[in-house]
């Protein structure tokens, strides 16, 4: 399989994580942790992230031992060949009925609430054909420009917090334990995939420049990610309550809309641009994992030249029914369910295998 000439540095890397998943509390991902934790959703997204600690850790370790190899050689070599590809194929499924799903909510959102006027097949095309365009430029650019735009699209988002904390009433999060432990631990089970991210990354770890770069940029992503997500959640009860906030399709962009930043009227406009890029390189990266996952279980050395046929077909998968949004959700609720116990137990698995062949006999730091 070709890969791309350039390395990423830990910048790049950390900073396309930090869009990936930093951008899921902009989309209707908190409202699948509202409906079933309540107020104490954000109970549930600490324990998400101290529940995948450890499968992050054991990814790491088998990664560590396969410097040069990316997630879908590492099955090949851990399972076989037959076994090894039905893995791949099936994070390939998911990760197919995930890029379409999350793409027909994001077009949701930039139809329903600020280009109303827009058709939607006209917001498909040009989100999935920019979003092409990058992943054809390669997973280097998108580290690049994932890098530019971090810090803009940051403080736009630590601004929003900030001044929804400010109109928000802390009372509003108790009683502490919402439905209660039952119902927190049921959710956090249930959305383990919300840092599915991570776990994919694993296909890009030869494109990191030295994989102490990799490993760092996972950990403190994780860290980060963890608290502004927790952070989040919390803010947005604080704001609508949890009656009000679990049945709005899209908390954040009602916040801001909400909100008030001195004289300024239309305070979303501030904050439309920068999403609107992270949305555009999310997209692009979800684009380039796919074809490279593709051209990895194929056997095709120039997987880049997928890109434009995959787009085309996530065009008309996501348009052809014109599917009701709470079709949409209901089906992203099942996807979320399904991944997230083989995200939790695969890397277990993986570091099973590979500590019965002996493969950390010859361990070493890099």
């Amino acid at each position: 399989m070709k890969q791309t000439k350039g390395k990423m540095g830990i910048r790049e890397f950390a900073a396309i994580l930090f869009l990936l998943i930093g951008t899921k509390i902009t989309d209707d991902t908190p409202t699948y942790l509202y409906s079933g934790a309540k107020n104490a959703a954000w109970i549930s997204m600490l324990l998400i992230s101290m529940a995948l600690i450890i499968p992050t850790i054991l990814l790491l370790k088998v990664l560590s031992v396969h410097k040069g190899k990316n997630l879908h050689e590492i099955n090949l070599y851990l399972f076989g060949k037959v076994i090894g590809n039905m893995v791949s194929f099936t994070l390939l499924i998911l990760g197919l009925l995930t890029i379409v799903m999350d793409s027909s909510v994001y077009v949701d959102i930039i139809g329903t609430m600020y280009f109303t006027k827009t058709p939607t097949i006209a917001i498909f095309a040009v989100l999935m054909c920019v979003s092409a365009y990058g992943a054809k430029k390669g997973v280097e650019h998108i580290g690049s420009v994932a890098w530019l735009v971090f810090f803009y699209t940051k403080v736009t988002l630590i601004v929003a917090l900030f001044f929804t904390f400010k109109e928000g009433n802390s009372k509003l999060l108790f009683p502490i334990l919402g439905p209660g432990v039952g119902g927190i631990v049921k959710t956090a089970a249930q959305k383990l995939s919300i840092f599915g991210d991570f776990f994919y990354a694993g296909l890009i770890a030869p494109f990191v420049a030295t994989f102490k770069d990799f490993r760092r940029g996972m950990f403190l992503t994780y860290l980060i990610l963890t608290v502004e997500l927790t952070v989040a959640l919390m803010l947005f009860v604080m704001l609508f309550d949890f009656t009000s906030v679990e049945i709005l399709n899209y908390p954040f962009h009602e916040t801001i809309r909400y909100i008030q930043i001195g004289f300024l009227t239309n305070v979303e406009t501030l904050f439309f641009p920068f999403w609107l890029v992270a949305t555009f390189i999310r997209f692009s990266f979800y684009i380039y994992l796919f074809v490279l996952l593709l051209g990895g279980i194929f056997k095709i050395r120039e997987f880049e030249y997928l890109i434009p046929l995959v787009t085309v077909i996530f065009i008309l998968l996501g348009i052809a029914p014109e599917t009701p949004l709470i079709t949409i959700s209901e089906n992203r609720d099942m996807t979320l369910q399904v991944l997230s116990p083989l995200l939790f137990v695969l890397p277990c698995v993986m570091w099973i295998i590979a500590k019965i062949r002996g493969d950390f006999k010859n361990e070493s730091s890099v």
